[in-house]
């Protein structure tokens, strides 16, 4: 599953629903959490099935964002499920007993896209991606930051967030994130250079709250056109050999594999 693009949307907003499936995303998250105050989280559970109808409407994958205290989770999570959910996005996941909860209110085998949000959680994050029913795996910046004291400054976040993606790498898990705050939406420049920046280190999409975002991530997590002709390049050059020279330095089996995921993230191969 290709996962460039994540988009939060409040499951109790119809304005926001109504467009959704319109926005290009790789997979839409319908967010029972932090983007529905109080007063609205039953309404929103209870509209879940046409909500999710809705932002399924372009056949992206449709996810589930559903509340971290346990009675809460598991009526969000039995209704996302019999809604029709793709999957859950489970906040504030503390260990992988947490994600068996998860399957038990499901009643069903499901997706999980655990969230890791606070310090305690971060040091049991290989243990979390390598539940059999995680699909992909990122950090809240906000909540971690919060939860250390701290501003989700770019130097704030990298290593927690290197940690949780080499847990998911570990694991052959998606990871999902940028080195700074999906919160900040003004400057559209830097969100793309952090999306590209994040593709280098191996990240393979974001989350964003704002559907202007969305083309950026897709963008800069998608292989440059010159990448792709590199890559092109470069295996042609290789051909059956062990190892070759190729633009000024020796290329072998290692680089023809990166070539290789660079074609197939284009929707190409190698032929």
């Amino acid at each position: 599953m290709r996962l460039r693009s994540l988009l939060y949307v409040p499951a109790h907003e119809p304005r926001f629903l109504a467009k959704a499936h319109e926005r290009g995303a790789d997979a839409i998250i319908l967010d029972l959490e932090d983007g529905v105050p109080v007063i609205a989280k039953l309404a929103a559970r209870e509209g879940l099935p046409s909500a999710l109808a809705a932002a399924g409407r372009a056949k992206a994958p449709v996810f589930v964002r559903v509340n971290a205290t346990a009675e809460s989770r598991d009526a969000d999570v039995a209704a996302a499920i019999a809604g029709g959910a793709d999957g859950i996005v489970l906040p504030k996941v503390g260990s992988p007993d947490e994600v068996e909860a998860v399957l038990r209110a499901a009643g069903r085998a499901t997706k999980v896209i655990p969230l890791i949000e606070d310090p305690g959680a971060l040091v049991q994050a290989a243990s979390i991606a390598a539940h059999p029913s995680v699909l992909a795996m990122g950090l809240g910046a906000e909540d971690f930051a919060t939860a250390i004291g701290a501003r989700p400054l770019p130097e704030v976040l990298r290593l927690p967030k290197q940690l949780v993606h080499y847990a998911a790498k570990a694991a052959g898990r998606l990871s999902l994130g940028m080195f700074r705050s999906v919160a900040e939406i003004s400057d559209q420049a830097a969100i793309l250079q952090a999306a590209v920046e994040a593709r280098s280190f191996g990240f393979d999409g974001a989350a964003c709250v704002h559907p202007s975002i969305v083309p950026l991530l897709n963008r800069g997590f998608s292989p440059s056109p010159d990448e792709v002709a590199e890559a092109r390049a470069l295996l042609a050059t290789l051909g059956e050999s062990g190892a070759a020279r190729f633009q000024g330095r020796m290329i072998d089996k290692p680089v023809a594999d990166r070539a290789r995921r660079t074609l197939l993230l284009a929707g190409e191969d190698e032929t």
